[in-house]
C-alpha cells in the first residue's frame, strides 16, 4: 500500500523532509548554545568581583577591550585637546549628554575621556572647561560603542562638536591624530574648578555578559525551529496517510481509479412543448 512513497513525487517529498528535519534540528541547538553561552557569562561575571574595584593598571596593560577588562580602571597621562559633546544620553531617566575630551597621550594617540554628564540639550550648552596642562586621569575602561549600544546616534546629521557615537573609527575623522579603540569614563567628579557639576557615567556592562533581551530571543528561536521540525514531521504524515487512504478506497471501489471512466448517469427526456405544431391547443396529438 505504501509503495506511492518511491514515485517521483514523494522522493521529492521525502528528499525535503530528510534535509528539513536536520537542519531544524541543528539551528534550534545552535540557538539554545548561544542561550546557554550568555547564560554562563552572566554567571561568571556575577562571581567575580566588581571591576572597578580592581587595581588600576596602565591603560596600554588593559587593552584590547574584552568582557575580562571592560569596568577595570585604566590609568592614562596626557593633556586634554579637543571637546565634543554626545547628545541622547540617559542619566538616572533624565535626558542629557556626555561631555567627552580627547586626552592626547605621550605616544600620539588619543584616549577618548567622558568627563561627566549634563542634563538638558547640548546645543547651546555651556560646559565646563577641561584641565589644563598635563594631568593623569583614572577611568573605567569601555569598549567603542557601536549602532546596537544604548543611546547611540547612528543617523549623523549632528551640530559640530558633536557626536553621536564614542567609536575610534568616528572619532578618527575629527581629530587630525590616531584615538584609541577605547574610551574611559571617569567614576567621580573632577576635583576642582568647574568639573564638579557634572555627575559622573557608571561603566556599562560589556556587551553579550548579561541576561538581556537578545538572550532571550535566542531562546525563542530555540522554540521556533524545534517546533518547525515537528510541524514538517506531521505535514509528512498527514500526507502519507492520506495518500494511503485514498489507495485503499480506489482497492475497495469506493471510488473509481479514473473518474473519466466512470458510467455516465442517462439524461432525462425533456418535456415536449404543449405548443408545438404537432399537438392542438389542448395538447392532444395530432395525427
Amino acid at each position: 500500500m505504501y509503495r506511492f512513497l518511491l514515485t517521483p513525487r514523494w522522493w521529492g517529498i521525502n528528499l525535503f523532509v530528510v534535509l528539513a528535519i536536520p537542519f531544524c534540528v541543528f539551528m534550534g541547538t545552535w540557538q539554545l548554545g548561544r542561550f546557554e553561552d550568555r547564560v554562563q557569562s552572566h554567571e561568571q561575571a556575577e562571581k567575580q568581583p566588581d571591576p572597578s574595584t580592581r587595581a588600576a593598571k596602565p591603560l596600554d596593560e588593559l587593552l584590547p577591550v574584552d568582557k575580562v577588562t571592560s569596568g577595570r580602571p585604566a590609568v592614562a597621562t596626557g593633556a586634554y585637546a579637543e571637546q565634543f559633546l554626545v547628545p541622547g544620553r540617559k542619566l538616572d531617566d533624565r535626558q542629557g549628554f556626555y561631555v567627552l575630551n580627547m586626552l592626547r597621550t605621550d605616544s600620539g594617540k588619543a584616549l577618548p575621556v567622558v568627563r561627566g554628564w549634563l542634563p538638558g540639550s547640548a546645543t547651546g550648552a555651556r560646559v565646563p572647561a577641561a584641565p589644563e596642562g598635563e594631568v593623569t586621569v583614572t577611568g573605567d575602561l569601555q569598549a567603542s560603542e557601536n549602532s546596537r549600544s544604548d543611546g547611540v546616534n547612528a543617523r549623523g546629521g549632528l551640530p559640530g562638536g558633536q557626536v553621536g557615537m564614542i567609536s575610534a573609527a568616528t572619532l578618527v575623522n575629527l581629530v587630525p591624530y590616531d584615538v584609541y579603540d577605547a574610551w574611559v569614563t571617569l567614576p567621580e567628579a573632577e576635583a576642582g574648578g568647574t568639573g564638579g557639576a557634572m555627575k559622573p557615567v557608571p561603566a556599562a556592562a560589556p556587551e553579550g555578559s548579561g541576561l538581556d533581551l537578545k538572550a532571550f530571543q535566542n531562546l525563542g528561536y530555540t522554540g521556533e525551529w524545534f517546533v518547525f521540525a515537528g510541524f514538517v514531521l506531521f505535514m509528512w504524515f498527514r500526507l502519507v496517510r492520506r495518500e494511503a487512504e485514498a489507495l485503499r478506497d480506489i482497492e475497495l471501489g469506493l471510488v473509481p481509479e479514473d473518474p473519466a471512466a466512470a458510467p455516465e448517469a442517462p439524461e432525462a427526456p425533456a418535456p415536449e412543448d404543449p405548443a408545438s405544431p404537432d399537438r392542438d391547443a389542448a395538447g392532444t396529438p395530432v395525427r
